[in-house]
């Protein structure tokens, strides 16, 4: 029996990393897009990546970019993927105001140059996940679920939105099997250094070993709701294995501000926030989303999800495993989490 496979725009990143393992656990031919650099820059995939001339290799990467369409479209025609996780994107909300032009072209038009791609080579029997953000519900009231009116509050929001209702229509008017996945706010130890959870544990172990004095951030009172990113990405899956296509919130549906998250890290190592935390307002939006709050409530009926890690265990999760890369004996409590709640976990490293 052949392969499904699949290809993941992204797969660098936390959640493409997460998907590329996840998909291999079950069987899955990979293959990812990767920009070229003079550096090496799959330091999240090198666990699982073995050398495409061993007998058995099941992961790929191909060098492209979102913002050329010739060579994404000749990486679709050489795969001939069974699905596509369109994950790539500019993703950072703060970057996206000093960078509006590049965000829109790479995280809005670049779904569109996909979408394309499927449609023109007549490969209809493609299934395509577009990789939505709550973001995009920005200053409406929560919570927020899948018939809640966007108002996105930022150029990042303002792409992601373009490249929701691009998918939507590209389903609707072409018949493509294309869905969104809305995901609210998704951690681990494998977010990015500068955004805010990873910032703030990242500076948690270099403050414990002496590096830093100092914890530079911007406004604390941002709500979120936060969940925990292996568990979205299953949800990326099973959107895909739907008999129909169609659009899904995935949250928690809870909240929690920046301070919250800061205050509780700090307090599981014993740090004092108003000893080593400063604000500094070049990190402040000019345009500022308040509170998000998933509601959920489809992709529990559909997806039959759940999310099982919540706010207090995520913290100690990345709190740990930051303390880890440093070489600081962690508190323990998140691995213990970790081997409580998923004992036979398809994720090997973080």
């Amino acid at each position: 029996m052949a392969h499904k496979k699949a290809f993941i725009t992204g797969i660098t990143g936390q959640d493409g990393s997460y998907l590329a393992e996840l998909l291999l656990s079950k069987g899955y031919e990979v293959h990812g897009l990767i920009r070229r650099s003079s550096t090496f820059n799959t330091s999240r995939i090198d666990h699982i990546y073995v050398d495409p001339h061993v007998r058995g290799a099941q992961l790929f990467l191909h060098y492209g970019d979102l913002s050329d369409n010739e060579m994404i479209s000749n990486v679709i025609y050489n795969i001939c993927p069974d699905e596509i996780y369109h994950l790539g994107a500019q993703s950072h909300v703060r970057v996206s105001f000093d960078t509006p032009e590049y965000t829109g072209n790479v995280t809005g038009i670049g779904t569109t140059r996909l979408l394309e791609c499927i449609r023109y080579q007549c490969a209809t029997g493609i299934r395509f996940y577009q990789a939505s953000s709550s973001e995009m519900f920005g200053s409406a009231p929560p919570p927020q679920s899948e018939t809640t009116p966007f108002q996105p509050r930022s150029p990042y929001a303002c792409a992601k939105l373009y490249a929701f209702w691009m998918t939507r229509n590209y389903r609707e008017g072409y018949q493509l099997f294309a869905s969104n996945g809305i995901l609210f706010n998704h951690e681990s130890p494998r977010r990015g250094e500068t955004f805010v959870t990873r910032k703030i544990t990242r500076a948690i172990a270099r403050i414990l070993g002496g590096k830093d004095r100092y914890l530079y951030l911007g406004n604390l009172d941002a709500r979120r709701d936060w969940g925990y990113a292996p568990e979205y990405v299953e949800c990326m899956w099973k959107i895909l294995q739907q008999d129909t296509p169609g659009d899904f919130v995935i949250g928690t549906g809870e909240t929690h501000s920046v301070k919250e998250f800061l205050e509780a890290a700090f307090a599981y190592t014993g740090l004092n926030v108003e000893e080593h935390v400063r604000i500094d307002h070049r990190y402040f939006r000019p345009t500022e989303v308040e509170v998000l709050i998933a509601d959920p409530s489809r992709a529990e009926t559909v997806l039959q999800w759940k999310p099982r890690i919540r706010f207090p265990e995520l913290v100690k999760i990345m709190v740990d495993a930051d303390l880890r890369i440093a070489g600081i004996n962690p508190p323990g409590e998140g691995d213990e989490i970790l081997a409580r709640i998923y004992p036979d976990r398809w994720w090997k490293s973080d």
